[in-house]
C-alpha cells in the first residue's frame, strides 16, 4: 500500500484489491455539488451507529438506496441519483465500516452483518412497503436481504427491487470481471493518459488537480468513455471491510436461489460494464418477475454515463410498480 493521507481502492465501486492515493482537497471541491439532505442522523438499533440521510418530500413514496463497496459510503452516488428525489423520498445510509459509519471494532464485518444492519434500518426508519435500489455491491446486498426474507421469513420481503450495475452474482463471474478490469487498466488508452499526466507538470502547478486526475485514471476502466470519470464524486473504501465481506461470501453463487424472489425487479446493466453482462442476463432469466434493461454506451456508472436512459427506465418501473397508496 502506497503512502498517503487516504487510500482509495481502485474498485471501491466494485471490489478490486488494488489501491491508489487520493487526498481530501479535490473531494471537497466535487462534494460542493451535493446539496445538504433534508434530514440526517444515526441509527440507534444497530450495533454500530450508522449514518443516514433523507432527500425529497415527506409523504412521497420512499426508496432506500444501497451504495457499492463494500466499505464505501453513499456520497459518490450524488448528486446524480437525486434526480429520483423529484418524485420519491430517498433514504441513503453509509454501510457499517465506511464513510460516517466507520468503527474501531476489529471484528470482521460480513455479508450477514450488512443484511442484519439493513433489516434493522428498515424497521427503525419504518420503511414499509420496502422499495430497494442497490448499486453494484449494493445490488448484491439487496438480493441477499431479499433471499433472507423469502427463504427464512426473518423480515418482510421487499415490495420491489432496482438492481443497478449489479456486482457479479457468482465467483466465476467475479473472476471474469477482475480479468477484464485489469485488461482495460493495462490498455493503451489508459496508459497514454497516465503518460500525459506524468509529463504535464500538473503535479507542480496544482497538486489538488493532479490528485483528482489521478483518481479519475484509477477508475477509468469502469467507464465506456474514460473521460466521463471526471464527473464521478470521489470516494474512499475501508480496505479491511471490503476484504472481510468478500471473504465471508466464499465461493459464492446466488443464481440457483434467485427463483425464490417474487417481487418485481428491474435490472440495469451497461453494455460496456467490465462486469459480464451474462451475470445480469442469468439473473433476469431466473428471477420470476424481472426485466433487464441494457444501457448502450455505458459502463459501470450509468448515472454518470447515460443518466437520461437510466432514470427514464427507473422512473417508468417505479410508476408501474407503485404501492396502491401512491397510485
Amino acid at each position: 500500500m502506497a503512502d498517503g493521507t487516504f487510500c482509495y481502492v481502485l474498485s471501491a465501486i466494485c471490489h478490486l484489491p488494488s489501491v491508489m492515493l487520493y487526498q481530501s482537497n479535490a473531494h471537497e471541491i466535487l462534494s460542493s455539488r451535493i446539496p445538504p439532505p433534508r434530514e440526517s442522523g444515526f441509527t440507534r438499533s444497530t450495533a454500530v451507529p450508522l449514518y443516514w440521510t433523507a432527500y425529497g418530500e415527506i409523504g412521497a413514496p420512499r426508496l432506500l438506496l444501497l451504495h457499492g463497496g463494500p466499505g464505501a459510503h453513499h456520497d459518490y452516488m450524488l448528486p446524480q441519483m437525486l434526480r429520483l428525489a423529484e418524485s420519491h423520498e430517498l433514504i441513503f445510509y453509509d454501510q457499517r465500516g465506511g464513510g460516517r459509519s466507520r468503527t474501531d471494532d476489529r471484528q470482521d464485518i460480513t455479508w450477514q452483518t450488512h443484511t442484519d444492519d439493513l433489516r434493522a434500518i428498515v424497521a427503525e426508519l419504518g420503511i414499509e412497503p420496502l422499495s430497494l435500489l442497490g448499486y453494484s455491491w449494493g445490488a448484491l446486498l439487496a438480493l441477499l436481504y431479499a433471499l433472507s426474507a423469502y427463504e427464512d421469513d426473518t423480515s418482510s420481503p421487499p415490495h420491489r427491487l432496482v438492481l443497478m450495475s449489479p456486482a457479479p452474482l457468482t465467483r466465476e463471474y467475479r473472476n471474469a470481471y477482475e480479468d477484464e478490469f485489469d485488461r482495460r487498466m493495462a490498455g493503451a488508452d489508459v496508459r497514454t493518459l497516465r503518460e500525459e499526466l506524468a509529463a504535464s507538470g500538473l503535479r507542480e502547478r496544482d497538486a489538488a488537480a493532479y490528485r483528482q486526475r489521478g483518481f479519475e485514471l484509477s477508475v477509468a476502466g469502469f467507464f465506456a468513455d474514460p473521460a466521463r470519470a471526471r464527473d464521478l464524486t470521489p470516494f474512499k473504501v475501508t480496505g479491511r471491510v471490503q476484504q472481510s465481506v468478500w471473504e465471508s461470501l466464499g465461493d459464492f453463487d446466488l443464481l440457483p436461489r434467485l427463483s425464490a424472489i417474487e417481487c418485481p425487479t428491474l435490472i440495469l446493466h451497461g453494455r460496456a460494464d467490465p462486469i459480464p453482462l451474462a451475470s445480469s442476463e442469468a439473473a433476469a432469466r431466473i428471477l420470476p418477475n424481472a426485466q433487464l434493461v441494457v444501457l448502450d454506451s455505458s459502463g459501470h456508472v450509468p448515472y454518470v454515463e447515460q443518466p437520461k436512459e437510466l432514470f427514464g427506465a427507473i422512473e417508468r418501473f417505479l410508476a408501474d410498480t407503485a404501492p396502491v397508496s401512491h397510485q
